[in-house]
């Protein structure tokens, strides 16, 4: 591990040489390029060199100042190496750049760190703005596919379905668009929690460096709020707001009804949308068929209901099913990234890492969703519930099986 490390840092000084190197190397270029340009225009106007020549008396000095080096780093008859002072001086010269410049802290990703805080300006100082635009998004895109289904779905459904199977599209569409509102409106405007400032007596792990306030555990400062976020998983633009402890489950909640809406849609319309795909189709011939306007108008709408719902499910659906593994494990998404890295870490010194605050997966679940007896599944988990979560996102249960939390 050692030697892999000095091999790293070893890597990383080269790179930084490199980087000095070129920096004077262009720099005495752009010098030399100056100066030769003084000189050849005197030389000119005395007559004693001309400007065709310049690449020839460049090139044979070059030639003799290798040759002279070459002549320096041959031991001399009674004294000794001159390549010791050459190595002495080089010594030298890269002491002064790692007093100067180099830090031994310094590795690829500090270099990737610096090359990306430009793009890490723009997403803090704009996402803010950008997350009312998203959240307006939502709403339109949503109020247009519910407008489409009572102007063209249900009317279809009314017509040609029984009425046990009318019963149970009016039951099952009206729940899920009830549960999207509600945990939609409720992870927009509740907030994820933050740690009291006018407590000195708050558990911490840590001091935040850009709030200078205590950090409780599993609390991450947000560079777009600007505030400590209890329990922060994400900061979501689509809710403009922060995913934290206080409304995690509303965020979850909302990203579940919201794909299982979306795969109600397209599966309630397929044939629909096969049936308009065909007419628009046959729009094209000659002579074309006589459609009347609002069956043209109802034609697109459901070819936009179907392919708008069918890719935000797939896309929503990945996203959910990410953060419902995250949930079995008791982890949010920037834990995830922490214990990855520690994980890595222990492993290198023989060692398995385990979350402290996984209690089990089952155990996980309930602890999110705040389920206490089995009704609660159906109160809290299938019914609108604006239930708190489970603790004050300051102090957080342990499973104590080891005397080390973090390894076995």
């Amino acid at each position: 591990m050692e030697n892999s490390v000095a091999v790293w840092l070893q890597y990383d000084e080269l790179l930084f040489y490199a980087a000095c190197v070129s920096h004077c190397w262009s720099m005495c270029l752009c010098a030399c390029v100056c100066l030769q340009g003084r000189v050849f225009r005197r030389r000119v106007a005395g007559g004693g060199m001309r400007l065709g020549s310049s690449w020839r008396w460049q090139l044979s000095r070059a030639m003799r100042l290798a040759l002279r080096l070459r002549r320096l780093c041959r031991p001399q008859e009674g004294g000794g190496w001159v390549g010791v002072r050459l190595s002495a001086a080089w010594r030298y010269g890269k002491l002064l750049l790692r007093s100067l410049y180099y830090n031994s802290l310094t590795n690829s990703d500090t270099l990737l760190d610096c090359a990306f805080e430009p793009v890490y300006w723009i997403v803090d100082n704009f996402t803010r703005w950008f997350g009312v635009v998203f959240v307006c998004l939502v709403v339109l895109l949503t109020s247009s596919v519910v407008i489409i289904v009572y102007l063209f779905v249900l009317p279809t459904i009314f017509s040609s379905y029984p009425a046990h199977w009318i019963a149970w599209h009016l039951c099952c569409g009206h729940w899920l668009l009830i549960l999207v509102v509600f945990h939609y409106y409720k992870a927009t405007t509740t907030s994820p929690g933050h740690p009291p400032k006018d407590k000195r007596d708050v558990p911490s792990v840590s001091i935040c460096k850009k709030c200078i306030t205590p950090k409780p555990p599993r609390t991450h400062h947000c560079s777009i709020c600007s505030l400590c976020v209890l329990k922060m998983d994400h900061h979501c633009p689509w809710l403009n707001n922060c995913v934290g402890h206080l409304n995690h489950r509303y965020f979850f909640s909302f990203c579940l009804y919201m794909t299982l809406g979306c795969v109600y849609c397209s599966i309630s319309s397929r044939n629909l949308f096969l049936d308009a795909y065909s007419a628009i189709e046959t729009s094209f011939q000659t002579p074309p068929p006589d459609l009347s306007p609002r069956e043209s108008v109802g034609h697109k709408c459901i070819i936009f209901l179907w392919v708008l719902t069918s890719s935000v499910a797939v896309a929503l659906g990945g996203l959910t099913l990410w953060h419902a593994k995250l949930i079995s494990r008791g982890e949010t998404s920037v834990e995830r990234h922490i214990n990855c890295k520690e994980a890595r870490r222990l492993q290198s010194n023989g060692k398995v890492f385990r979350n402290p605050y996984h209690h089990g997966r089952l155990n996980n679940w309930k602890l999110f969703f705040g389920v206490e007896t089995r009704s609660h599944w159906l109160t809290r988990v299938l019914l609108p519930s604006s239930h708190p979560p489970s603790g004050d996102g300051l102090m957080w249960d342990r499973p104590s099986t080891s005397s080390d939390p973090m390894a076995i």
